[in-house]
């Protein structure tokens, strides 16, 4: 009988030790947390994002960190097996705008429990608040592993790393699985958050808390020079900005940030009008509201929380009848509207959805999730140097690195 230990029992972890249990196999499952799933509960805001309905071509094209190296894993286990996987285990899903797919229940709640009954009918042991210490290794080959606290020495034959990144520290994500790896001698490529939201340097942020806009193209812009852009749906917090495209463009500018350096970014809040096309808007608004102060006229063209700030950006006084704006007001308001312009200073690292860099996908196997150094040794999910954008990509990364992690745990020896 081969003994297997599955550290970490977030998504990864727990196909892992699924797909790890067979006739031949003893599997147990190591979680810190005294439950199970902790990030899963909280993914896709509480509803989880558990995958998206691209091929796997455009799935690996929304996952620019080391997507490539996912082409077996998702061979193996695609979108298509996941959302199967979850339909047996009892879990209908239903798909969203962009391809995302979710529970048809919208709770994150029956994604972890099904998982969690599903492990406990394969005979899965689980072990709560118990944290990982170290993996033992005797001549480059897996003997086992060792406990915090006790020191307890658990021999086994193989050892699946799962245990997440640094996002979410109040998960559990504790960078655990990286000091684990590093000490085996493996490779960790520098952490950074991602799908991050961002921190504005404007005051007037505040303001807009919980403002939502649709159908708007942001671009980041560090020093004039143009370093993403994306089109969709964005938030203002009482501290910046967040939402999906947000998210998406953070990926980069992270970067920036790091080195202290402002990025801004530019909201064209009519992406659709060219600007000569917005100039007889504008126009053909005023006519509408020729009796109207400027203050007062943009009820058509912004949202209602917006225009206060909106009014006060453009320096045209907000008593000033819109009867009486001079075309070069009327062009400030179009370049405004085009070019809705913050300070980026910085991001809400502990909340960053994904973890950017991990252990280098250079020393792992791509067929089977196995160390290249260690014998008996896997990783799976977050802890591997592996991200992707927002729309259940990250999950999916997971589940199949999870999947893989684990047949091939179960099979060798």
């Amino acid at each position: 009988m081969k003994t297997i230990a599955v550290v970490g029992g977030g998504a990864a972890g727990l196909i892992a030790a699924y797909f790890a249990k067979n006739s031949n196999t003893e599997v147990t499952l190591f979680e810190r947390n005294q439950n199970l799933g902790r990030k899963i509960l909280i993914s896709g805001k509480g509803r989880c994002n558990l995958t998206n309905i691209k091929d796997v071509r455009e799935i690996i094209e929304n996952i620019p960190g080391n997507g490539k190296f996912l082409y077996s894993a998702l061979s193996h286990f695609s979108n298509i097996d996941l959302i199967n996987f979850f339909e047996r285990l009892g879990v209908k899903t239903k798909v969203e705008r962009g391809g995302r797919v979710f529970p048809a229940s919208d709770k994150s709640q029956d994604v972890v429990l099904a998982l969690q009954k599903a492990l406990i009918s394969k005979k899965v042991n689980i072990r709560y608040k118990t944290r990982v210490k170290e993996v033992v290794v005797h001549n480059n080959k897996v003997k086992g592993i060792k406990l915090y606290d006790s020191l307890e020495y658990f021999p086994c034959d193989a050892v699946i790393i799962a245990t997440g990144g640094l996002s979410y520290p109040s998960t559990g994500s504790t960078g655990d699985g990286y000091e684990i790896a590093k000490s085996l001698g493996h490779t960790i490529i520098d952490l950074k958050p991602s799908l991050v939201p961002l921190i504005a340097k404007e005051k007037w942020v505040k303001e807009l808390q919980g403002l939502s806009l649709k159908n708007v193209e942001v671009t980041s812009y560090f020093d004039g020079e143009k370093i993403n852009s994306d089109f969709g749906e964005m938030l203002f917090t009482h501290y910046g900005v967040s939402g999906p495209i947000i998210l998406t463009i953070s990926r980069e500018i992270v970067d920036y940030l790091k080195e202290k350096k402002e990025v801004v970014i530019s909201i064209n809040l009519k992406p659709a009008l060219t600007k000569e096309k917005l100039y007889e808007r504008v126009i053909r608004d005023f006519e509408k509201y020729n009796r109207k102060l400027f203050k007062n006229s943009l009820d058509d063209l912004l949202p209602k929380k917006l225009i206060p700030v909106f009014v006060s950006l453009s320096g045209i006084s907000p008593e000033k009848p819109v009867n009486q704006m001079t075309k070069e007001e009327r062009m400030k308001i179009v370049n405004l509207l085009s070019d809705f312009k913050v300070t980026i200073i910085g991001c809400r690292e502990k909340e960053a959805i994904v973890t950017r860099g991990g252990v280098s996908v250079k020393e792992i196997n791509p067929k089977t999730m196995e160390s290249k150094l260690i014998k008996g040794l896997f990783f799976a999910g977050e802890v591997i140097d592996i991200d992707g954008y927002t729309g259940g990509f990250n999950l999916q990364a997971a589940f199949s690195t999870g999947y893989l992690a684990g047949i091939s745990a179960g099979e060798e020896g």
